[in-house]
């Protein structure tokens, strides 16, 4: 697959762009006022991934390629962003190809940070950015719904894709995210890149003190039902890359963390999508491949090239581990480590991979 794209949105001064910047080590507009970010801002940031350096000392090579994830930071969305209040409609479209959309949230109090509606109620703002992805998606369906009714009526094969999209359309239309719902056919209504029909990640925005405090946490996770939260200061995000890598784990303890907020948000990020990752390891280069959880080699493969999926004869393949202890990939297969897989082998997380194809 390309690269895992995430969608950030939120209420204006909330600290998506201070977050983005963090995140992405960019230099976006990041302003007291609403709308500092004008056009969305862009960045594509490599996954941290430590056994790549361990490969290419293997290898004795320079050139190390990262799996990478593409971040889209649009315009603090406000009430009636889906009518076109404020710059909201413009900046929705934006995010409809993402993977994930990051709703961040504020939970800290700071009278030099206005906030759009004078006071920061993360119940409430979470409200407000909900019932606009959701009354966006109602304007797509309805649209789509107006044009496939006709055709249902001469075409039986259409009719099951009406009555998913009229459930979905009942939903929205009761102000319920599809992210809250569990009875549809996701796969029926993807065609719509459907913004609550993605999958959610909610980070909140703390001060220090509710960082290291899960009683205050799990006051502000009630909020969000059971989708996948983050805590995070995006000041602290901000402050750790400046630092060295031993700097930061020790500035990162001091607050009773243990991961950046970048690692927290790729590692939630995986595991709501079912991602994971394999290895291609030689001389030329090292690189890391993003796949679904539960792919064969030649879906792997064609991760590659599509050629490779075609052709796909066979898969060489070592455990990460194994390979390291070994010392060389001549040593493991002496040792008998290397393993020749087929067709219906399935992919794991620390395999290594050579593939063989015909052209």
């Amino acid at each position: 697959m390309s690269s895992l794209e995430i969608g950030i949105v939120g209420l204006p001064n909330v600290g998506k762009s201070t977050l983005y910047n963090a995140l992405t080590k960019n230099n976006a507009l990041a302003a007291n006022y609403p709308f500092a970010t004008i056009e969305p801002n862009v960045g594509i940031v490599a996954v941290p991934d430590s056994r790549l350096q361990k490969l290419a000392n293997i290898y004795a090579t320079d050139n190390i390629i990262p799996a990478t994830i593409k971040f889209i930071d649009i315009a603090g969305l406000v009430e009636g962003a889906s009518k076109g209040d404020g710059m909201g409609n413009k900046f929705l479209s934006h995010i409809r190809e993402c993977s994930v959309i990051c709703q961040v949230v504020r939970a800290f109090d700071d009278s030099n940070v206005v906030h759009v509606n004078n006071a920061a109620d993360p119940k409430k703002d979470i409200g407000i950015i909900n019932t606009e992805l959701v009354l966006s998606d109602l304007a797509t369906l309805e649209r789509r719904i107006s044009v496939i009714s006709k055709q249902a009526k001469s075409d039986p094969k259409i009719v099951p894709i009406l009555t998913e999209y009229n459930k979905a359309f009942k939903y929205l239309e009761d102000n319920i995210p599809l992210f809250d719902t569990n009875d549809i056919d996701f796969e029926i209504i993807k065609d719509l890149n459907l913004l609550t029909a993605k999958k959610i990640i909610y980070i909140f925005n703390v001060d220090e003190t509710i960082l290291q405090n899960q009683s205050k946490q799990s006051e502000l996770k009630v909020f969000v039902k059971n989708h996948p939260v983050i805590f995070i200061n995006a000041q602290l995000e901000h402050e750790l890359n400046s630092l060295s890598s031993e700097e930061a784990k020790e500035l990162l303890a001091s607050y009773g963390q243990q991961r950046s907020g970048l690692e927290q948000l790729i590692i939630e990020s995986y595991k709501t999508l079912g991602l994971q990752s394999f290895l291609t390891a030689g001389p030329k280069e090292i690189r890391a491949w993003t796949i679904n959880e539960g792919s064969s080699a030649p879906q792997a493969a064609g991760v590659i090239h599509t050629d490779f999926e075609k052709g796909f004869i066979a898969a060489q393949v070592v455990n990460f581990q194994d390979l390291i202890e070994a010392g060389s990939i001549a040593n493991a297969k002496i040792k008998g480590l290397v393993r020749t897989e087929g067709k219906t082998y399935v992919m794991q997380p620390e395999d290594v991979v050579e593939f063989r194809f015909n052209n």
